[in-house]
């Protein structure tokens, strides 16, 4: 399983220099071209793919195949792309050193009806690993690959796990470990609605447990701030009644409103007026109100007794000097038991002994 030997980087010309405005040109008609970060990436037909990845080859020199895989994009359709490097070109064994690698991102899109696409091991022998890969993910099918047999998963497994609508089983078959969420455990209390995440059906719809769930509560939202409208369904309209003519209880039995008087305080009020209508004569101002004097506050307040003088510190009287210590006696030798002097010897004879 080997592609077809792509020729020598160094008797290609330098056509990256021709992206990304001239991707027609190299890839044929509908190729676009972005750059973007140091990456060239460019976005051809599916019917062009096997043709795209010889012109990398051929005539960019991308002679390094890094990866290829997909994405699956809802409303669209699988977009598989593949990161090409070039790793020579123009200057390479000069004396200013190789020139840096070159990286490419080719792109194709297939709808999701129908995956299918050329092989690129023709082109890249080491494209196969990654193209079982994305057969087994997607379920993409790769016409002229010599085996697209199972790489990561088992045998008996159903289904493409990576597709945006690929059903998460195990999480309907089995709860989510642990009691997290407010009711999950026997002695809680009321649990609240869970959001599934996208790709989790209900478990009331699909799985063991299908129509033996209650349904989930619905809860109606009353309007917070909500007025009951009059009989007409109406508001009335506010009335522009200014401070000067008074509240509406106010008004005259004829519907003009009465003016309002300008009395001065010292004409007094209304119920103070003489039975001839001429105004009563002022009295005379009250006399000031005059405390009691046995309230406390009006007592004179004594005068502050003179602080006494403090009294001086007594003298400290000096210590007295301590008795000089007498010397020891010296001590006496001891004398032996036998009157002997200490150390010395007598000489006894058989005579005296008698």
């Amino acid at each position: 399983m080997t592609g077809t030997p792509p020729p020598s980087s160094s008797s290609s010309p330098d056509r990256f220099l021709l992206l990304p405005d001239g991707a027609a040109m190299l890839f044929g008609e509908g190729a676009t071209a972005t750059e973007a970060y140091d990456l060239l990436t460019v976005d051809v037909p599916a019917a062009t793919w096997t043709g795209a990845l010889r012109t990398a080859r051929d005539e960019l020199g991308c002679t390094f195949f890094d990866w290829l895989s997909a994405v699956d994009e809802p409303g669209e359709g699988f977009k598989v792309a593949a990161h090409l490097v070039a790793l020579g070109g123009p200057g390479a064994g000069t004396a200013a050193g190789p020139a840096a690698p070159r990286r490419l991102l080719l792109r194709t899109t297939v709808p999701h009806d129908a995956p299918s696409l050329p092989s690129a091991v023709g082109v890249y022998a080491g494209a196969a690993w990654h193209e079982r890969e994305t057969h087994e993910m997607f379920g993409i099918g790769f016409t002229g690959h010599p085996g697209l047999a199972p790489l990561l998963l088992p045998e008996e497994f159903e289904g493409h796990p990576l597709r945006k609508d690929f059903v998460l089983a195990a999480r309907v078959a089995k709860a989510w470990p642990g009691a997290k969420e407010p009711g999950e455990s026997e002695h809680a209390g009321p649990k609240r609605r869970q959001m599934l995440p996208p790709g989790v059906p209900d478990p009331n719809e699909w799985g063991p447990l299908k129509g033996q769930l209650p349904p989930a509560p619905t809860r109606e939202r009353v309007a917070r701030g909500t007025r009951t409208a009059g009989a007409a369904g109406e508001r009335p309209p506010r009335r522009t009644r200014s401070a000067s003519e008074g509240s509406a209880s106010q008004a005259a039995p004829g519907g003009a409103a009465p003016a309002r008087r300008t009395r001065s305080a010292s004409e007094g009020s209304a119920s103070q007026a003489a039975p001839g209508g001429a105004a009563a004569p002022a009295e005379p101002p009250a006399a000031p109100r005059r405390r009691a004097s046995d309230a406390p506050w009006a007592q004179p307040a004594e005068p502050a007794k003179p602080a006494e003088p403090a009294k001086p510190a007594e003298p400290v009287q000096p210590a007295e000097p301590a008795e000089p210590v007498q010397p020891a006696e010296p001590a006496e030798p001891a004398q032996p038991a036998d009157g002997r002097a200490a150390g010395g010897t007598t000489d006894e004879t058989p005579e005296d002994d008698a």
